[in-house]
């Protein structure tokens, strides 16, 4: 079969947008900006950028046509596109983007051999599988999601994520100003319960009323032990589903957690393919499944989101900081799956961010739009290339 459009070029740009407040919030005592721009959180011992950071990919075939892809690039960004730039974008050159699954199965295996099927060399596989699917739509004139085997939702339920102020009743007024905007979900990060997980969990029940979806991030903080007798507690406030109680690694103790609470547990926003899915599907280590499109890409997260639906578990997409590029990539193939109560709403960046992207997609009266134009359905504006660094 003739190609689609030969890939001609393979770009990759560091995007950081500056933001007036640190992602999750204020600085707390003791938290600095370092000289490289980056924040230690001590409520979870991770490490953010100051700013919104990135990685855009751009990938342009022989018509002319262009693709847009991002990838996760919170922390160093520079291992990212050092990969996409010196070693998988030069392999990509003359290949059919018609073949998506085909290039992503070859490109992970160029380095499978050395250990590298995770981490930044997996990231910089999602950033180009993300442009070539678009590139693909948009020389077949099609939305990916028809290309993924259809629509299901032109609409997806968000939930808020994080409520990024200094004190708890901060918080809560501004719980209560989301749900009068229509949003039916809310999640709190442990990391920054100031006041205690369980306090601030039962003041922001008390200040929403019932009928509203609690969640709480756990930031991997906890043992096995720990994590039960916690979200345990929580259930009295009618938790809706607790996140990432242990450490990632930590499989047995994922398990034990699914095991001894009583609301569902949700996982994945780390993992990148679907083998690290797999055990986890098999040992039923959780209820719902939050795949982050930044790190697996179309194709993987297609993968994942077909297992889950075989092991009867929901799939509730996480959003991490972007430009909006593989938002709309995640809100896309999102719509092609059945079991989807929710989408992750990261609204500090997505709404701060939606100027920086072109098309229709938006968050509002607690739903997303899915982007109706072809390929992903959005494109970065010029704006952003003022943003690139490195």
């Amino acid at each position: 079969m003739p190609a689609v459009d030969a890939i001609r070029s393979v770009e990759a740009f560091i995007i950081s947008i500056p933001r007036d407040v640190p992602y999750l919030g204020p600085l707390r005592p003791g938290e600095t900006i370092n000289a490289k721009g980056y924040i230690i959180r001590h409520g979870n011992r991770s490490i953010y950028p100051s700013t919104d950071m990135s990685v855009l990919v751009k990938i342009t075939g022989e018509s002319g046509r262009v693709g847009w892809g991002e990838t996760y690039g919170v922390a160093a960004p520079q291992a990212v596109t050092a990969i996409i730039n010196e070693l998988l974008g030069p392999v990509l050159i003359g290949r059919d983007p018609g073949q998506p699954v085909v290039i992503h199965e070859d490109l992970y295996d160029l380095m499978r051999v050395r250990g590298f099927f995770g981490g930044f060399y997996v990231d910089a596989l999602a950033g180009l599988d993300i442009a070539i699917w678009d590139l693909f739509g948009k020389a077949l004139g099609q939305p990916i999601s028809t290309l993924l085997g259809g629509r299901r939702h032109d609409r997806l339920p968000a939930y808020v994520s994080g409520l990024p102020k200094a004190t708890l009743q901060e918080r809560c007024d501004l719980a209560v100003e989301w749900v009068a905007k229509g949003f039916k979900g809310i999640k709190f990060a442990a990391a920054m319960s100031d006041d205690g997980i369980v306090a601030e969990m039962a003041a922001l029940r008390e200040a929403v009323g019932p009928g509203i979806h609690l969640c709480v991030d756990l930031h991997w903080k906890f043992t096995s032990g720990e994590a039960i007798r916690l979200i345990r507690r929580l259930e009295t406030y009618d938790l809706y589903f607790a996140e990432a109680p242990c450490q990632p690694e930590d499989l047995d103790g994922q398990v034990l957690v699914a095991r001894g609470i009583g609301v569902p547990l949700a996982l994945g926003e780390e993992w990148r393919t679907s083998f690290e899915y797999r055990p986890r599907f098999e040992r039923r280590a959780m209820s719902v499944i939050q795949p982050e499109i930044g790190h697996t890409g179309v194709t993987e997260f297609l993968h994942i989101g077909r297992m889950a639906h075989a092991f009867h578990i929901d799939t509730i997409p996480h959003a991490s900081i972007g430009i909006g590029v593989f938002m709309a990539a995640s809100l896309q193939a999102t719509s092609a799956l059945q079991r989807v109560p929710y989408h992750e709403y990261q609204h500090s960046i997505f709404d701060k961010n939606l100027a920086y992207t072109t098309g229709d997609m938006a968050c509002a009266n607690g739903f997303y739009t899915v982007p109706t134009g072809v390929g992903i359905g959005v494109e970065p504006v010029d704006a952003v290339f003022n943003y690139v660094v490195g």
